[in-house]
């Protein structure tokens, strides 16, 4: 089986390449169980084998075969919480063999072909559709970031201090404020970047492959935020901030707090640094000019 481009880093690691081993196997057993006609990988797919597929009945469906991250662990769980109202609708799951099947968006166009407006226009409508109250067994924000705030300078340590460590310090300094004095916890999403919202028929614009937590309201923008698919500047992040703070009524300091955190905390992965959000936390911790 060829392996997607947008999967390569796993074979870096040796869980990944005992991952990658199973996967034919993997896959038979989910296309036997569930009768399904599948098509190539696509391409991009970065946390998992994921493919179209085709159901007994004819009906359009994504199969998706996990790596094993915690970060999607709960996936599952969230789609089935959601149940269908701003996200794609879980099909069947197989715990077992950390496999999805899953409603397939079409024509699934990505949001970040819009214009930068319209495409927030979107973003404005749906956080809040999926802002849904929750519990368990969804993983407390407080507690993923305790993880980050242990992780964070370890890792910078380890990728051998690839930027400078005020970047880090302002990190864990917001950190330890926004944790334990959040608002109502609802449903949250570290992943909803412009490229996992996609066209739809049964809706305009549906979520995908969510990464899901539970905590504040303030939180739930940081991907977009954050993500350069709706533009990588100053500007294009500030006014990103700016706008998404102020129509979905949030206050601006907690969420701009949050993108700091996370995108400090997602700045190195393995041995790889991602320049990109080191970036947006420089940008965000330096005034606007002017």
């Amino acid at each position: 089986m060829e392996v997607p481009e947008g999967l390569g880093w796993v074979r870096q690691l040796p869980a990944g390449r005992d991952w990658l081993a199973e996967l034919p196997h993997r896959l038979a057993e989910c296309v036997r169980r569930w009768e399904l006609r599948v098509g190539p990988p696509y391409p991009y797919a970065f946390a998992s084998l994921a493919m179209p597929a085709e159901l007994p009945d004819g009906t359009p469906a994504v199969l998706k075969l996990q790596y094993p991250d915690a970060d999607s662990a709960q996936e599952a769980t969230a789609l089935a919480h959601w149940a269908g109202a701003g996200a794609i609708r879980l099909l069947a799951d197989d715990p077992s063999r950390r496999a999805l099947l899953v409603e397939r968006c079409v024509p699934g166009t990505p949001l970040h072909e819009l214009p930068l407006d319209a495409a927030l226009d979107v973003v404005v409508e749906l956080l809040p559709r999926l802002g849904v109250p929750a519990g368990p067994p969804f993983t407390p924000l407080a507690e993923e970031a305790a993880g980050w705030a242990e992780r964070m300078p370890a890792n910078w340590e380890r990728a051998n201090r690839p930027y400078e460590r005020r970047l880090l310090d302002a990190a864990l300094g917001l950190l330890a404020d926004l944790a334990p004095s959040q608002g109502e916890q609802v449903l949250v999403n570290q992943d909803l970047h412009a490229g996992n919202v996609l066209r739809a028929t049964r809706e305009p614009w549906l979520a995908i492959d969510p990464k899901p937590l539970v905590g504040e309201r303030e939180f739930a923008p940081v991907p977009m935020v954050r993500g350069a698919e709706l533009g990588h500047s100053p500007q294009a992040v500030r006014y990103r901030l700016d706008r998404l703070s102020a129509e979905l009524g949030l206050d601006r300091e907690r969420v701009r707090g949050w993108t700091i955190v996370h995108t400090m905390a997602w700045s190195i992965g393995g041995d790889q640094v991602f320049p990109g959000n080191v970036d947006v936390v420089r940008w965000l911790l330096t005034p606007a000019s002017g």
